[in-house]
């Protein structure tokens, strides 16, 4: 038998990208459509995605504090 090797979802729904960002479901709703600017996000007709990698870039480019000379 060949070992399946579970890739990364390329795209998250709602429900999950909140769970990564520890907010909830309405927050990130306001997050990806109130603020400017928001949440990059991917419509695929009537469904928003979000990609985990640009959540972690949104992320990296707010972060604040600390000394970034440790990277």
């Amino acid at each position: 038998m060949q070992e399946q090797v579970t890739k990364p979802a390329l795209l998250v729904a709602p429900r999950d990208a909140a769970r990564m960002l520890a907010v909830s479901p309405r927050k990130l709703w306001a997050m990806t459509f109130d603020e400017t600017p928001g949440l990059p996000h991917v419509r695929c007709g009537r469904l928003v995605r979000y990609s985990p990698d640009d959540l972690r870039r949104w992320i990296d480019a707010r972060r604040e504090g600390g000394d970034d000379e440790l990277q």
